[in-house]
C-alpha cells in the first residue's frame, strides 16, 4: 500500500459485472477531477487468443482439462504483483492494452485477441486503477493484495454470472451455447482455487441476488434486471462506515448484519458514488499530506 501513488483494485470472474463497477469508478474520478490510470485484467494475460486456443488444445490432449484465465499460468501474474509494488513506489510501470474485438482493434492496425505493445505509465498519475480478475490474488510467492489500498469484490451468485455470462458470450462474441457451457466447466476448478479466495481480502463486496427464478440458468432468455434484484454490501471494516446516512439516501435498504448492508439492485449505482466517493477523498488526501 502507499499514500503518495496509490492503487485501488475492483476483481470479479468474467460476466461478474466489473465493468459496470469500473464505470462507477471513472464518474468519481471525472467529477473530482482525478488523473486515475486503468488496467485491465486482460492485459496481463500471457498469451493471445490464438496462443491461449493452441495451449488448450494442448493441454487437452495431455490430459488437462482445466487451463483457464482464471488460473495463474495463464497469466503474468508476478509482473501484476511488480507493477502494482512498483507504481505504489514512484507512480511509474508499463501497461498494455487486450484489444478483444474490431472496434478496439482498429486504431492500433491489429487483429482482435492481441496484445498492444507495453509503454509506459504517463507521468503525473493521481492513481492507478485495475479492473480484473486477480485484483486480490495471493499465492506462496506472491501477493498482489498487500499492494492496494482499495479492493472491491464484484460477486453475483453463481447463477446470475453464468446468465449473465452466457448472454455476453452468445450476443457479443458470437458463441454457441455448447461452447460457452464447456468454457463455464473447464474454469470451475481455477474459479473454486483462485477467484474465490479474493473476496476473503477484499475491503467492499458487492453481490448481486436476483429475485426472479434462475433455477436452470442455461435456459434463462433474459437476465434478471437491476429491479429484479437485490444487492448484499458487506465491509470487512465497518469502523467508519455511516450506515444510518446510507440507509436515509438508500431507500428500503436494510441491515442484516453489523457490517452488511441490503439494497434494491437499482441503487447499488447510487450506492457506489456514497460509499466510494469519500473513500477515495480521503486517499487522494493522504496522498497530499504524503508528499
Amino acid at each position: 500500500m502507499s499514500k503518495k501513488f496509490p492503487v485501488i483494485a475492483v476483481t470479479g470472474s468474467s460476466g461478474a459485472g466489473t465493468t459496470t463497477v469500473k464505470a462507477s469508478f471513472q464518474h468519481i474520478f471525472r467529477r473530482e477531477l482525478i488523473n486515475a490510470h486503468i488496467i485491465e485484467g486482460d492485459s496481463f494475460h500471457r498469451y493471445d487468443r490464438i496462443e491461449m486456443r493452441e495451449r488448450m488444445a494442448a493441454a487437452e490432449k495431455a490430459g488437462e482439462r482445466h487451463l483457464s484465465h482464471f488460473g495463474p499460468d495463464a497469466n503474468l501474474l508476478p509482473e501484476l504483483s511488480g507493477l502494482f509494488e512498483q507504481y505504489g513506489v514512484d507512480g511509474t510501470g508499463a501497461s498494455r492494452l487486450y484489444l478483444h474485438d474490431d472496434v478496439e482493434a482498429k486504431p492500433f492496425n491489429q487483429s482482435p485477441g492481441t496484445f498492444t505493445p507495453w509503454q509506459d505509465i504517463p507521468s503525473g498519475t493521481d492513481v492507478l486503477f485495475y479492473e480484473g480478475l486477480h485484483g486480490a490474488y495471493s499465492d506462496d510467492e506472491i501477493d498482489i493484495s498487500k499492494h492496494v489500498d482499495l479492493l472491491v469484490g464484484v460477486v453475483p451468485i453463481i447463477n446470475l454470472e453464468w446468465i449473465q455470462k452466457m448472454h455476453r458470450d452468445q450476443s457479443t462474441r458470437g458463441y454457441s451455447k455448447e461452447a460457452v457451457v464447456d468454457t463455464i466447466l473447464r474454469r470451475m476448478p481455477d474459479y473454486v482455487k483462485y477467484i474465490c479466495p479474493q473476496f476473503s481480502k477484499t475491503h467492499v463486496n458487492f453481490q448481486r441476488v436476483p429475485i426472479v427464478d434462475t433455477s436452470n440458468p442455461f435456459i434463462a432468455r433474459d437476465i434478471p434486471t437491476a429491479d429484479e434484484s437485490m444487492v448484499i454490501i458487506r465491509f470487512t471494516n465497518a469502523k467508519g462506515i455511516d450506515f444510518s446516512y446510507l440507509l436515509s439516501m438508500l431507500h428500503n435498504s436494510w441491515m442484516t448484519r453489523p457490517n452488511t448492508l441490503v439494497i434494491p439492485g437499482g441503487k447499488m449505482g447510487l450506492a457506489m458514488q456514497l460509499i466510494f466517493t469519500p473513500m477515495i477523498l480521503k486517499i487522494m488526501d493522504q496522498k497530499k499530506k504524503a508528499f
